[in-house]
């Protein structure tokens, strides 16, 4: 035994602590460009398309490919290794995000951030399920998912603090250093766990092709209606938070604080709680009835289109915060139980692939189309509107309404999960 090893902990509470961390990091390092929309669009003269951009589709360039091929390799190797280094990149990359001078230098450093993130996100979904057993799996996950909330606060409320006191460029600066010190820390303290120790199948070193890995998502009913209503579900959130910020600035005046700490707290406290509690009760409740793993997502996400609709569209700032705030409770209830179903339907060689895998979905989907979709949206209505907050309040309206879509697809779900769940999970070549 090494020194370095020696340090090493196999610990799930430290694993699952540290990767939550890390998660809350790139979360932040991703959000903080939200609530930098307004001094970034006017320092370099862009549009809200070109914001959308930056914001949105910059992250899925690279990110769709080097995902799963990255995946590939954590299917055989060290995966702690490939998340310590992935965290280490995707900080720097926005740290040199502060440093941009031009357009084109804001993209390729936002795209450096999605390599960084598609080095290191992948595998932490796996590390995660073989710490932890099937029947423990969702809750465990959803303490993983509080990385967008926490994450979404932190840099919309540290995002705004710092950058209205020392600039945007300070801000990212800022944001950079908390991922270079746990990138040290995940490979200095955290051991790697045997893969599947807890799934009743073969052991043994072999991995499957990538593509019995993609047909288990789209041939399993489950899998295929699950990731289409997830990935609906990421485009309406990403691109509802990629604007939000700026929705209350145009259209209640907000400063670029107010916005931020605004934005940062409708955003993370109520999805903290859903998606924690969600997770928790797919878990009790899951052990009667497995179906309840794919009935939490259509029981909330119908009521929470409405709802957004009706808060985005009320004149006074305090009743559509709060609204929107309630919307939040509810509306993220499906990525916890989501994810849990999909890492326990993959053999333990699978699941880093499927984790590539779907966030290559939600990087197209989600990450990348929602913010242009919602700002080409914005750009559109804002012709038409009689002030541009108004048109961009009628956009964040139109794609709320997507929600409902994605409800579909989680009921069609329902009829199949109990079955897919009973299959085995071992390989298939």
């Amino acid at each position: 035994m090494t020194r370095l090893t020696a340090l090493r902990r196999t610990s799930p509470r430290l694993a699952l602590v540290v990767l939550t961390a890390i998660g809350i990091v790139g979360f932040v390092d991703r959000i903080i460009m939200n609530v930098l929309v307004e001094p970034i669009k006017a320092d370099f003269d862009l549009t809200d398309t070109q914001i959308g951009l930056v914001n949105g589709l910059a992250f899925a360039v690279l990110n769709v490919v080097l995902g799963l091929a990255v995946a590939r390799v954590a299917e055989r190797t060290r995966r702690l290794t490939l998340i310590s280094f992935g965290t280490l990149f995707w900080s720097i990359a926005t740290a040199a995000t502060g440093l941009a001078t031009s357009f084109g230098q804001l993209l390729a450093a936002r795209i450096g951030v999605g390599v960084g993130e598609a080095v290191g996100l992948p595998s932490t979904s796996s590390v995660i399920s073989d710490y932890f057993p099937p029947e423990r799996r969702a809750s465990a996950i959803s303490v993983s998912m509080l990385s967008p909330p926490i994450g979404a606060f932190l840099g919309a409320a540290g995002g705004s603090l710092i950058a209205h006191s020392y600039g945007w460029q300070a801000a990212l600066f800022c944001a950079a250093v908390p991922g270079l010190i746990l990138a040290v820390v995940l490979h200095l303290f955290v051991e790697e766990p045997p893969r599947g120790q807890y799934d009743a199948v073969a052991k043994g070193d072999d991995v499957p092709p990538m593509r019995k890995v993609i047909e288990r998502y789209l041939v399993w009913p489950t899998m295929r209606h699950m990731l289409i209503g997830s990935a609906l579900a990421s485009l309406v959130g990403f691109g509802l938070n990629a604007f939000f910020a700026a929705y209350l600035a145009r259209r209640f005046g907000f400063s670029l604080v107010e916005a931020g700490l605004t934005s940062g707290i409708v955003a993370a406290l109520p999805a903290a709680v859903s998606v924690v509690i969600s997770g928790m009760l797919a878990d009790r409740w899951g052990r009667r009835d497995k179906r309840v793993y794919g009935l939490i997502p259509p029981l909330t996400l119908p009521r929470a289109a409405p709802l957004y609709l009706f808060a985005i569209s009320r004149e006074t700032a305090t009743v559509a915060v709060t609204l929107v705030g309630i919307s939040a409770l509810i509306q993220y209830c499906y990525l916890g139980t989501t994810f849990s179903t999909f890492q326990n339907m993959l053999h333990p060689r699978m699941r880093a692939t499927g984790s590539a895998f779907t966030n290559l979905i939600y990087s197209l989907v989600g990450g990348g189309l929602g913010p242009v979709l919602l700002g080409a949206l914005s750009d559109h209505f804002t012709k038409i509107a009689p002030t541009p907050g108004a048109g961009l309040a009628w956009a964040m309206g139109a794609a709320s309404l997507l929600y409902l879509w994605a409800a579909i697809h989680y009921w069609l779900a329902v009829p199949h999960i109990r079955a897919d769940l009973a299959r085995s999970i071992d390989l298939e070549f």
